[in-house]
């Protein structure tokens, strides 16, 4: 089983910046990629980004820009820089973890990101 420990969430205003951090334990044999999710109130789950063991990265739009993901592969271990906030990027974030292409296989516990006006 694998665990993903997620930290780093809160309040901010908006402009303001947060990193998130999440750090995967457990019996990790095999690691494709590893990203972050949102889900706001009332809105599906939506992919924010994502960095493979390759070191490639995907991003939403909506995030582009001002959102840098990175690892730390030695920690297992996936970073969200969160720069530029604005009120609508408050959700609660998810850390995720791809064995392979497809379906999530491991989901993080969520942490509240919110940012105020």
């Amino acid at each position: 089983q694998v665990q993903l420990v997620e930290s780093g969430g809160g309040l901010v205003q908006a402009g303001g910046s947060l990193r998130l951090s999440c750090a995967a334990s457990g019996s990790i044999f095999t690691i494709n990629a590893m990203g972050w999710y949102r889900q706001a109130p009332g809105k599906q789950r939506e992919l924010v980004a994502a960095i493979t063991t390759g070191g490639s990265r995907s991003y939403a739009d909506s995030v582009t820009g001002r959102f840098t993901i990175s690892r730390d592969s030695a920690k297992n271990t996936v970073y969200l820089q969160m720069n530029s906030l604005k009120p609508e990027d408050t959700a609660v974030y998810y850390c995720s973890l791809w064995k392979a292409v497809g379906d999530v296989d491991y989901w993080g516990q969520g942490t509240q990101v919110t940012v105020s006006s």
